[in-house]
């Protein structure tokens, strides 16, 4: 997997978009409650390199299992296409914001993604 010359971040997508976040892609499955395409001023809506739906709901945002989550995710990011287009548009724009709609910013999917695109499988700190 080719890696780019960008950074990564992380935002919740109900957080007001600001002039750094860079290009602005939403990494959610399904479009967040009450967020108009508007408001999100989103560059690409990747719901490709979101957790499958049965992984999803396995974690169901659950901090005890958030270590296996994270095992099985990034085992799904390995053979995941959709990571490259994260790495070309981090290479284009300098800067990718990764937008999620989880209530924990500790325990979410984007966490797990922007560790990935950064170091690789087994990212963990």
């Amino acid at each position: 997997m080719e890696k780019s010359a960008g950074t990564f971040a992380i935002k919740r997508i109900y957080d007001d978009p600001s002039d750094d976040d860079g290009c602005r892609v939403l990494v959610d499955r399904l479009w967040p409650r009450g967020v108009s395409k508007e408001k999100a001023q989103l560059e690409l809506w990747l719901k490709d390199v979101a957790p499958s739906p049965p992984l999803r709901k396995e974690f169901g945002h659950m901090q005890e299992r958030f270590a296996d989550f994270r095992a099985a995710y990034e085992a799904e990011l390995d053979a995941n296409p959709a990571v490259q287009t994260l790495y070309g548009l981090a290479a284009e724009h300098g800067k990718v914001t990764l937008l999620f709609g989880a209530r924990d910013p500790e325990t979410n999917h984007a966490l797990v993604l922007k560790e990935f695109l950064e170091h690789g499988s087994n990212s963990r700190k």
